[in-house]
């Protein structure tokens, strides 16, 4: 683990450490997250979305009342994206959730108690995925994931991307400048359409709560994909902020306040469970795309 950029700041009035921290993944690259810590040991970990990073607002604006509580924080970014190491790659779902398994494992090892697990669209996925594969965590929030992973793509891939990917083997995304952003392959979509969030999110064992918080005016992911999860998971709760869109574009603190009552009223029970492996006290999972 490395260490660097250390400084303190205060919300109300707690006193803040903020330290910058790479914590290497399975593959040896180092995830790079900032840690805010309050002098908790209890902790709640946060993913960012598709092509995005840890410090985008809709993550950071739930993390501040949660470090005025004192509770701790820590942010990063997947590989591929922000400042970590590794290429970005179109769908990488499983990669996702096992650079997560790297971040939760430093920090149980560590002596943290995982509250909870922050993820917003993408990173949503990535803790529901988590939770069905490890079904050690206790709590997830799920913000703005997506339920049906075969939706979504022609907005930003276009029409007949399928076709050219078939043909060629690849597609390159280009901004309006015509810079190229990123390469979907075909292996890189095969992965995203082999990735069953219906068959993972019924598998979340009953044990684990999950919120799913969802904007009705969301033309990202449709507020159907929320719905939908309601039907699926086992131990759920969904709410709808009417208004809101994918980020939650003015009427984030009413998604922070959504997330906080979450915590409050369903953490208290999170303790260690005899039947996990004696290396976690707890987990607990929110999710961010």
């Amino acid at each position: 683990m490395a260490v660097s950029h250390v400084s303190s700041f205060q919300v109300g009035s707690r006193n803040v450490t903020s330290k910058k921290i790479a914590i290497p993944n399975a593959a040896g690259e180092l995830l790079v997250g900032v840690l805010n810590d309050t002098g908790s040991d209890e902790l709640i970990v946060f993913c960012h979305g598709f092509r995005s990073s840890k410090e985008i607002s809709i993550l950071t604006t739930i993390a501040t009342p949660l470090l005025a509580m004192g509770l701790s924080t820590f942010r990063f970014d997947f590989s591929g994206n922000g400042e970590s190491e590794g290429e970005f790659q179109y769908g990488n779902y499983w990669k996702e959730v096992e650079d997560l398994r790297s971040v939760v494992l430093h920090w149980v090892r560590q002596g943290r108690l995982m509250r909870a697990i922050v993820g917003h669209s993408k990173g949503g996925n990535a803790a529901l995925l988590y939770a069905s594969k490890y079904q050690d965590v206790c709590r997830v929030v799920n913000i703005s994931g997506r339920l049906a992973l075969e939706r979504g793509m022609e907005k930003r891939l276009g029409e007949n991307f399928s076709q050219q990917i078939e043909v060629v083997g690849f597609l390159d995304v280009k901004d309006k400048s015509g810079n190229v952003e990123y390469r979907v392959t075909k292996e890189s979509l095969q992965e995203r359409l082999n990735t069953n969030m219906k068959q993972a999110a019924s598998a979340i064992p009953k044990d684990c709560r999950v919120l799913t918080v969802h904007g009705s005016e969301d033309a990202v992911v449709t507020v159907e994909d929320a719905y939908e999860f309601n039907k699926i998971i086992p131990n759920h709760t969904l709410q709808i902020v009417d208004g809101a869109d994918h980020v939650f574009t003015n009427y984030q603190k009413e998604l922070a306040a959504l997330v906080i009552e979450f915590l409050k009223n369903n953490c208290e029970n999170c303790s260690k469970d005899g039947k996990k492996e004696s290396l976690y006290h707890f987990l607990c999972t929110i999710l961010v795309e």
